[in-house]
């Protein structure tokens, strides 16, 4: 609940000077006010009246604790002007309580009266001999300076607490030889002990004083609560809360302030134009944290940490890389069974190895093609698990020169397609310069290019791994910097080179004659493969942290498996399903209708 009309009025003055003022100000000015008062206002009898409640019920404060003066009332009774004609305070008391003097003159042009007035009789602040305040602390004063000139008396000659060890002389007491006992003076009067510390100052007893509604509508002045400077740090004040009436007579706090406390995780913000206990809660911006009540600014988190959801503690942030979970644990079956599948059908090839359609096709070739795919299906675990310097040296290099190894050898099978047709036609002997030795020579020098490549990348500026904290502040990306971007991108230009000139080299290759012309799946091959890897770039760059290698490992395994199944499922399928036609005539489309 706020109110930016409630006040506290905070009021030290003596009471004299404060009379007047408040009167004036509080009949015009104040309505719902809230006071907390000083000693000279907390007990001020001339507020007590009813007409008062109005504005001063409620008021609370520290009042001087009471006290017992035995026959106080008893010798106030015997006070007045004829008694003490030579006292002017005396005179004072009567003109301040009576208006009148009981010796008029021309200075103080005031009613005479008799001097004789009963002083009890007059309802007055002064009047309180039950249990004085004020007076009290006079009474024990008058004690104190007694206790010091008893033990001042008492002291012994030689044993005295001055220069060489003298003693005060009775008739000649200096006030500095008075003080110096005055401050050693213990005792105690009705169980309150009085003395005084170091710096002359004594114990502090205060009562907490109320002013609450009385039976006839006046002001009572009740305690409800005491300071005792005896207590230990921090029991000094006891209050009892439920016997304190604020205005209006309500047992509930008011609230006096323009703006709540903020709680931690806010900051204050000044309302602009208004006063500066007028703020607004303000919740600390992501990474920033305040851990205490009314915080004026917020925290900035270290690097390594963020803030929590009620921004009031820094915790560490989270680490994220692929991992095997649920997307990682996919990503390694289908790595496994990529291999799997691989390796059965280098099974399946080896055991038809003198068949037609495992020597037509270049079996050499084949298992070369066969043995790349199986590394490919591998390579992509690479991206699989917490980043390391020999990981990321290992994911890019590695993926990439099996890759180049693979689309070599179909680069080579693809030449031998070609020149095998050719050289059925009359004057062309071009299948002497793609034997089996020129065709590892061709394989050889197109990998090698690619891992030379590879190796001025590891040499230069190798892969590392890295802690991305720019992307999600909240969150530390391991992942794997490639070091030199344009290493990368000839690395990945390069495979793309290699099977753009593949799929130019088959197209040209899919009309020639044959029931198995191999230049057709080839073809395929390299559609899915550039189709694949052309998809790749886009998602790559724009996929987030560790969806980036998972993006990169899913690329090679798509692209793997299309040559897989392009290349190796028709002539698996001949070779297990239709025996009949794995022979030379089928495949050359010569076999007798």
């Amino acid at each position: 609940m706020r109110s930016s009309s409630a006040k506290v009025v905070v009021v030290f003055a003596g009471q004299g000077a404060m009379t007047p003022f408040l009167r004036d100000y509080m009949t015009q000015n104040i309505t719902g006010i809230q006071w907390v008062a000083s000693e000279a206002l907390v007990t001020a009898s001339v507020f007590s009246g009813r007409e008062y409640y109005p504005y001063m019920g409620g008021t609370i404060g520290f009042g001087i604790k009471k006290g017992h003066i035995s026959r106080l009332g008893d010798f106030l009774q015997t006070v007045n002007p004829k008694r003490y004609p030579d006292n002017v305070l005396v005179h004072e008391l009567w003109e301040s309580l009576y208006g009148c003097s009981p010796f008029p003159s021309s200075v103080t042009p005031m009613p005479p009266c008799s001097g004789q007035e009963t002083l009890l009789e007059q309802n007055s602040a002064y009047m309180n001999t039950s249990s004085p305040r004020v007076a009290y602390n006079v009474y024990k004063a008058v004690y104190a300076i007694a206790h010091s000139l008893h033990n001042l008396l008492l002291c012994q000659p030689g044993r005295g607490p001055f220069q060489n060890n003298s003693c005060a002389q009775s008739n000649n007491i200096h006030p500095w030889q008075l003080q110096h006992y005055l401050q050693e003076v213990n005792f105690q009067i009705a169980g309150e002990e009085v003395d005084f510390d170091a710096k002359g100052d004594s114990v502090p007893y205060y009562d907490i004083i109320n002013w609450q509604r009385g039976p006839e509508g006046n002001i009572e002045f009740v305690n409800v609560g005491l300071f005792d400077g005896t207590k230990a740090v921090g029991e000094e004040l006891l209050i009892q809360e439920d016997g304190i009436k604020w205005a209006g007579h309500q047992s509930e706090v008011p609230v006096s302030v323009c703006s709540a406390s903020c709680l931690p995780g806010f900051r204050k913000a000044v309302r602009r134009g208004e006063p500066i206990c007028c703020f607004d809660c303000v919740p600390c911006d992501s990474g920033k944290i305040s851990n205490q009540t009314n915080s004026v600014d917020c925290t900035i988190c270290p690097e390594d940490f963020w803030s929590n959801n009620d921004r009031t503690a820094c915790i560490s942030k989270k680490v994220e890389y692929l991992t095997f979970d649920s997307l990682g644990i996919a990503l390694t079956v289908m790595s496994v069974v990529g291999a799997c599948f691989t390796l059965a059908v280098c099974g399946v090839f080896f055991c038809h190895r003198h068949t037609a359609i495992v020597r037509v096709n270049n079996s050499e070739l084949s298992f070369f093609i066969l043995f790349a795919l199986t590394l490919c299906f591998l390579c992509s675990l690479l991206f699989i698990g917490k980043p390391t310097y020999w990981s990321c040296m290992l994911r890019h290099t590695a993926f990439s020169i099996t890759f180049s190894l693979c689309i070599s050898c179909i680069l080579g099978k693809t030449l031998v397609v070609l020149a095998a047709f050719t050289a059925t036609r009359p004057g062309h002997n071009i299948m002497k310069w793609l034997g089996p030795k020129q065709q590892r020579t061709i394989i050889s020098s197109c990998t090698l290019v690619q891992v030379v490549i590879c190796a001025a990348w590891l040499i230069d500026v190798p892969p590392f791994p890295s802690r991305n904290t720019q992307y999600e502040h909240s969150k530390i990306i391991l992942e794997c910097s490639v070091g030199s971007s344009l290493a990368f991108w000839c690395v990945l230009g390069y495979i793309g080179l290699q099977a753009c000139l593949c799929f130019v080299l088959a197209f040209l290759a899919r009309k020639l004659p044959g029931n198995f012309n191999e230049a057709k799946f080839i073809t395929f091959s390299m559609l899915i493969f550039c189709a694949v890897w052309l998809a790749f770039i886009p998602a790559y760059i724009s996929s987030p942290g560790n969806y980036a290698d998972a993006v990169e490992s899913f690329a090679i395994l798509a692209s793997s498996f299309g040559l897989l199944f392009c290349l190796f499922a028709p002539k698996s399928y001949i070779i297990l399903l239709k025996p009949e036609k794995n022979t030379k005539q089928h495949l050359m489309g010569k076999e007798n209708k």
